[in-house]
């Protein structure tokens, strides 16, 4: 299956307005944004879990990426309330679930395969910081190794804030909501600008909380070798 798999244009997703669909495992739902690949394939989604639901335990051959939307994402790790950002990066191991239930925003197959960095990061417990030379604009960093940088920004009320993505750019809505080329973007919009791709973003009167990846397009991506 293939969606969104054209890297050199642009994509959006409105998927507050998408139906969930069921994933195979019972009470795990999915809104697809993006996917390359067949039965494994590369892959950015939402993904629900009802209260109690799990998956079996299973390898992360290609890594996992995702940031807890709403809920708390549970395994045998730990427990990760909303605002929490992990990486399980290739062959990990992990028996995921929900108790109470979850939404989180998920990468799949998106790593350097040699890539060894777990992260689990609680960003309530961190500060956004202002950035020199962009203005309405504070950041709080969560990830860079070099092939891709990864944070959370926040964006003033009534501003307009210039993107540029030489190696490509992906934009999800947490808060608030802005306008780009004439389009609104509201919680769980989804905006992947392609390399040396630009945007010009005009926020709203509650401006806005993204979830932000860049300069993981500098190369065409490919489905997954398997």
């Amino acid at each position: 299956m293939e969606l969104n798999a054209d890297f050199s244009q642009k994509a959006v997703v409105h998927a507050a307005k998408l139906d969930w669909v069921a994933s195979p495992m019972p009470g795990v739902d999915r809104r697809m944004l993006d996917r390359l690949g067949n039965e494994v394939a590369r892959a950015t989604s939402i993904v629900r879990y009802a209260p109690e639901s799990h998956f079996s335990a299973h390898t992360h051959t290609g890594g996992e990426e995702f940031f807890v939307l709403e809920g708390v994402f549970q395994d045998e790790h730990g427990d990760f309330p909303a605002g929490t950002y992990v990486r399980n990066p290739p062959r990990s191991k992990h028996t995921p679930g929900s108790a109470p239930g979850c939404t989180i925003l998920v990468k799949l197959w998106q790593f350097v395969p040699d890539d060894p960095t777990f992260a689990r990061i609680d960003t309530n417990k961190m500060a956004f910081v202002d950035v020199a030379g962009r203005d309405n604009v504070e950041v709080m960093p969560l990830f860079n190794d070099g092939n891709e940088d990864v944070s959370l920004e926040r964006w003033s009320a009534d501003s307009t804030i210039p993107l540029d993505a030489p190696n490509g750019m992906e934009v999800f809505v947490l808060e608030g909501g802005f306008t780009e080329d004439g389009e609104d973007f509201a919680p769980h919009s989804w905006l992947r600008l392609p390399k040396n791709g630009s945007a010009s973003i005009k926020t709203g009167s509650a401006g806005a909380k993204v979830w932000i990846k860049r300069d993981h397009l500098a190369k065409p991506p490919a489905p997954p070798a398997v």
